[in-house]
């Protein structure tokens, strides 16, 4: 791992592994107020947000909660596409450490973009790779044609898994690659960013949250990553701070309760360490 990063996870009052453990674990018993639900609503409004969402933060709250929306002017995809990105983080921890392949990023597009307006439009082939060419539309950037889409995922997501073991820098590489070819008619950005978490978690690197405030420091690290890299480095190592200062401590305070109510480490048969599951 790479120094900054390094520097990160020794910073962290928990490890990725634990911080995982305790995802799943208050998911799976409803934990009503919890790092879970706060990761879900913060991740999907900000990524949707980027991306043109109206919805607010407390809206976000209240469509996790499946309460009533309250708002004037709020298109239902925004509403879908905020509950879709819950299922898709779901899937997410669930396959954490899965390898990556073209199944796993098709079935979360499919996830994200399901009964949407372009759901039920054949051109915009959701849950599939893009039938006609587009751009990155932050920069109005040329991507990939529809017809090199699939070798070229090909190559990115086997060289990919080819290196092993990743640092923050691979899985930076590997997202602007993606966001390069952006191999899907929309949702790249959205699905590039979940791809970051789940490949933080699987090798050991604090996630984070690229919140819409850094949105312009984001994209700028995007589009002059060949030119120069620690932009965009810097801007996810400032996500990764504010993630170890808003979840972690809250994390760790969970996990420290699981071991103790399960009597010995997190996993309740003596071990130290992760897996409270």
């Amino acid at each position: 791992m790479s120094g900054g990063s390094a520097a990160q996870m020794e910073d962290a009052v928990i490890d990725s592994e634990t911080l995982l453990d305790v995802l799943l674990h208050q998911r799976e018993n409803r934990v009503g107020d919890s790092v879970y639900k706060m990761v879900q609503c913060d991740f999907a409004y900000n990524s949707n947000r980027m991306e043109g969402s109206r919805l607010t933060p407390e809206q976000t709250r209240m469509v996790f909660g499946r309460k009533e929306i309250s708002g004037e002017g709020i298109p239902l995809d925004d509403i879908l596409e905020a509950m879709n990105h819950f299922e898709a983080f779901d899937a997410v921890l669930d396959r954490s450490g899965d390898p990556l392949d073209a199944d796993l990023l098709r079935s979360l597009h499919g996830t994200l973009k399901a009964g949407t307006t372009q759901a039920r439009n054949p051109l915009y082939s959701v849950g599939d790779y893009k039938r006609y060419e587009n751009v990155v539309g932050a920069f109005d950037l040329p991507t990939t044609p529809p017809e090199k889409v699939e070798a070229e995922m090909e190559a990115l997501l086997r060289g990919y898994e080819r290196a092993g073991r990743h640092d923050l820098d691979d899985v930076l590489s590997f997202h602007v690659a993606f966001e390069r070819i952006h191999p899907f008619s929309d949702g790249n950005g959205r699905i590039g960013r979940l791809i970051m978490f789940k490949e933080c978690l699987r090798n050991g690197i604090v996630p984070f949250i690229i919140t819409d405030d850094l949105r312009a420091f984001y994209i700028r690290g995007l589009q002059r990553f060949h030119e120069e890299r620690g932009w965009l480095r810097d801007t996810c190592l400032t996500a990764q701070d504010r993630f170890i200062e808003r979840y972690l401590p809250l994390a760790e305070s969970y996990a420290e309760a699981m071991a103790a109510a399960l009597g010995g480490g997190p996993s309740g048969d003596g071990r130290e360490g992760g897996g409270i599951r």
